[in-house]
């Protein structure tokens, strides 16, 4: 029975549907985690506590415990144990992504120079110190412009601004974000003393999820935004596959996608990308050693009902995989966006919305009693639906039927 090590922070949505996916495979589970337990009620798996802020110090613990117990793969679930992955894969010898080119996917800075060297299109950047004067720096750049940390995840922290008042005010608020301590926590203190300044890029926005094999790219699937998302924030709300972009589009970003993987040097495993599409021209905008976040992944089926987490875990330990085919029906989700700040205290409407025709569920991640802080300092959504059917646009309906059903109380 192969064992696998799932890196899954305690803060994740996804330890269930990869623990229900490990158990259908029959393999051995070894869940390290950063605290206490994160699969909550879920079936419980061996249990290791893991230094997710100190990778190298993490990677020592993870050797220590295969001395013992030997690991046949590494599996990091989201952004945070994708650093500790490459490097305790490393001293295992392990089939991974190496240190190099998993450190270019956590800092948006590195990403951006490596981009720029291999000559895919980008906008113009620079890294600005946060003991810069903001107000000088206001006055030099070309607006609009993004101002965003260099590795927090989500959009948090990610802001637009048009004239350099409005840069003045996000550069403060950008650097209270990475004050937080949940924040440094996040991105680790080495990158939470500078921001990066981006040229916006206009366009439609897509999500490309794949899955890399010795560096040759698998789409699994493309995911329209059909919310414009121009800012002040970038709040993701819709995603709905598969795409409606004409093929030739397509085209152009699978292989922007698998250029930009080639260009950091990303070779195995999961990844998920962002890009824009304007006049004829894709743009990546960010990309991650890992698949989609969230509880997205539960759009997608591939085969007869086999989940995204399974082909993950299939392919991590070398099983066969019968099919990466995604399921004929369309399929979306809408990360439902938090209005205001304040305290959660009712939500009504939750039985009319999983009535609408289409729609398969709703899940409220949030409880009441609960915060609730929406973007750009804001992490979580306040929940989840998801909906299947014949076409995308009948689906991408569904979905903001349902989320007009639903009201939240917050105080």
């Amino acid at each position: 029975m192969p064992r696998v090590m799932l890196l899954i922070p305690s803060a994740s949505y996804r330890a269930p549907d990869f623990m229900a996916a490990a158990s259908k495979l029959g393999v051995e589970v070894v869940v390290g985690t950063d605290a206490a337990n994160p699969l909550q009620d879920s079936e419980s798996g061996r249990l290791v506590e893991l230094d997710y802020m100190q990778p190298e110090r993490g990677a020592d613990q993870i050797e220590a415990y295969a001395t013992f117990h030997p690991l046949d793969t590494i599996v990091a679930v989201d952004d945070g144990g994708t650093l500790l992955a490459a490097r305790a894969a490393r001293r295992l010898e392990l089939p991974y992504n190496s240190v190099s080119a998993v450190e270019a996917t956590r800092d948006k800075s590195k990403m951006r120079a490596r981009l720029t060297e291999a000559g895919i299109p980008g906008p113009a950047w620079s890294v600005v110190s946060l003991a810069s004067d903001p107000e000088e720096v206001a006055g030099l750049l070309d607006y609009p412009i993004v101002i965003k940390p260099l590795a927090l995840s989500a959009s948090r922290g990610v802001i637009r601004a048009d004239t350099p008042q409005e840069f003045v005010a996000a550069f403060h608020r950008v650097a209270a974000i990475l004050a937080m301590p949940e924040a440094t926590e996040e991105c680790g203190e080495q990158y939470a003393d500078r921001v990066l300044v981006e040229s916006y890029i206009p366009g439609v926005e897509v999500s490309i999820e794949g899955l890399l094999d010795h560096g040759k790219l698998r789409v699994l699937a493309i995911f329209d935004k059909p919310d414009p998302l121009e800012g002040p924030f970038f709040e993701e709300t819709i995603y709905v596959t598969p795409s409606r972009l004409s093929d030739a589009d397509q085209r152009l970003l699978t292989e922007t996608t698998e250029a930009t993987c080639r260009a950091l040097g990303l070779t195995h495993g999961a990844v998920h990308a962002e890009l824009r599409l304007t006049e004829g021209v894709a743009y990546p905008i960010d990309i991650a050693a890992r698949s989609i976040g969230g509880l997205c992944s539960r759009t997608l089926d591939f085969g007869t009902g086999m989940s995204l987490e399974e082909l993950i875990l299939r392919h991590a330990i070398g099983a066969d995989v019968r099919t990466y085919q995604r399921d004929s029906q369309a399929a979306g989700v809408m990360m439902i966006p938090i209005p205001h700040a304040g305290t959660l205290r009712a939500v009504r409407g939750v039985e009319t919305a999983e009535r609408v025709p289409l729609v398969e569920s709703v899940t409220i991640a949030i409880h009441p009693g609960g915060k609730v802080v929406p973007l750009p300092e804001g992490t979580e959504y306040l929940g989840f639906i998801f909906a299947r059917g014949d076409r995308p646009e009948d689906v991408e309906q569904a979905l903001r039927d349902a989320h007009a059903a639903i009201t939240f109380g917050i105080e």
